[in-house]
């Protein structure tokens, strides 16, 4: 869905505005910023993408089609799994059974709350929380927090990251140090400032395209959306939309 921001603002509030662009036109469908999942064999098993919408409505935790509730109906028909975990890690199912999957990597002093499902790789003294989704392949790493996000196969959160309500895409890659913010200092609701639109969202980290690349102790703050193959420089704090390909230098 490419459609002017000013437009695509409209569709989201459900009520009419003046018409005019605000920011650069960009496709935030999860259709143009994971394409492989429409790709033959692409498929997350259990997981539904939002079509012609925002790929932020699996970020709003009361749409039935967000993360959080295909989170809880996937674990609701394969239960939890814990088999062969190294004593030192620890489960907390007191809100949703933590399904991981065999054949998983999970190292030690980790710490996992429910409602979570793993299928990849969480490496020593990780803290993922409630309605983690990591797929196959992806990376949550050494001193790494996750909460409710989505982690797509290949995605790597290696080195003292914090990734809270975001969606990272295939091969994307977080930098040591770096961050993705999910709340504003006023906690109003996060909006998109150069693309026009408010997501009615009070929490929203960032949502990155399949391959962007982020440099160490860069910092993403709430709202961020960039588009399939950019490239964060180190120490950089991004905001707003950015499209396929942009170089993000400061």
């Amino acid at each position: 869905m490419l459609l002017p921001s000013r437009t695509l603002e409209q569709s989201l509030a459900g009520k009419p505005k003046e018409r005019s662009l605000v920011g650069p036109l960009m496709d935030v469908t999860a259709t143009a910023l994971f394409p492989s999942l429409s790709e033959s064999g692409g498929r997350v098993t259990g997981l539904r993408m939002p079509k012609d919408q925002p790929a932020w409505v699996l970020l709003d935790k009361s749409n039935m089609s967000g993360l959080a509730k295909q989170l809880e109906f996937l674990l609701q028909g394969i239960g939890s799994n814990q088999r062969g975990l190294d004593s030192s890690v620890t489960i907390d199912e007191s809100n949703g059974p933590v399904h991981i999957v065999d054949g998983s990597l999970i190292g030690p002093s980790v710490h996992i709350e429910g409602p979570s499902y793993i299928a990849g790789e969480v490496r020593h003294g990780a803290y993922v929380r409630s309605h983690s989704w990591i797929c196959r392949g992806a990376v949550v790493g050494h001193a790494t927090e996750v909460k409710h996000s989505l982690l797509l196969p290949g995605a790597k959160a290696p080195h003292f990251n914090y990734v809270g309500d975001s969606i990272l895409g295939r091969d994307v890659n977080l930098g040591a140090g770096c961050k993705l913010s999910n709340l504003r200092n006023d906690g109003r609701e996060i909006r998109i400032h150069n693309l026009g639109i408010d997501t009615g969202l009070r929490k929203f980290g960032a949502i990155l395209g399949e391959g962007v690349q982020i440099g160490c102790n860069a910092v993403c703050n709430p709202g961020t959306v960039l588009g399939q193959g950019c490239n964060v420089w180190p120490n950089v704090t991004v905001s707003g939309g950015h499209p396929s390909g942009s170089v993000l230098r400061e």
